[in-house]
């Protein structure tokens, strides 16, 4: 893999990120760390001051507190999808495993984005009932795609569904931010956290 060797390789690869998380004792995988900021940011959940890290431990680390190079590494996360979401041009994308990983190791990862994502928006929506029907649409549609059970084929059209899913939940949680995110004013002043 050239990634190895480049010193141009993303630091926030899937791989790269879930080893990372394992070495400093986070219990969850990289898509589960993502999901759940994307979640609290779409939902609205303000990413400045110190609240929104101590409810990351709470979700991911048994609420203790994080190494500095775990802070250091989810500040960059949460402001990688804060530029992503602001992105004209659509730039947000779900972390996942490569293309080269297995199916079913990509559908298992999607669905545990997801169903991260549906905890970190939890966090500040947890009443839907005041949120538009597009939005509310899209949080029921993420609740049955986080249960679903799936054999896999490996074949092209199981491969053209998993791709039609993840950038269904990419859109989706644009939508979200838009409607809710962008709202909350607080949230996503990246500048203030780049260093």
């Amino acid at each position: 893999m050239s990634e190895i060797g480049s010193s141009q390789a993303n630091p926030l690869s899937y791989d790269r990120l879930t080893e990372f998380f394992e070495q400093n004792g986070i219990l969850s995988n990289a898509a589960e760390v993502h999901g759940i900021l994307t979640g609290m940011i779409a939902g609205g959940a303000s990413v400045e001051g110190d609240d929104w890290l101590l409810l990351l431990s709470d979700l991911i680390h048994e609420g203790q507190s994080f190494k500095p190079a775990v802070r250091e590494r989810v500040i960059e996360m949460a402001a990688d999808i804060c530029a992503s979401m602001r992105d004209p041009d659509l730039g947000f994308n779900l972390l996942l495993p490569s293309d080269h990983e297995s199916l079913f190791e990509r559908l298992s990862s999607m669905i545990s984005w997801v169903q991260s994502f549906l905890v970190g928006f939890g966090v500040n929506q947890t009443n839907l009932s005041g949120l538009s029907e597009d939005v509310r649409e899209v949080i029921d549609d993420m609740v049955e795609i986080a249960k679903l059970d799936f054999a896999v084929d490996e074949d092209e059209e199981a491969e053209r569904a998993y791709f039609e899913v993840v950038e269904y939940l990419r859109i989706s949680a644009m939508l979200c931010f838009n409607e809710l995110g962008q709202k909350a004013g607080a949230g996503c002043a990246t500048n203030k956290i780049l260093h």
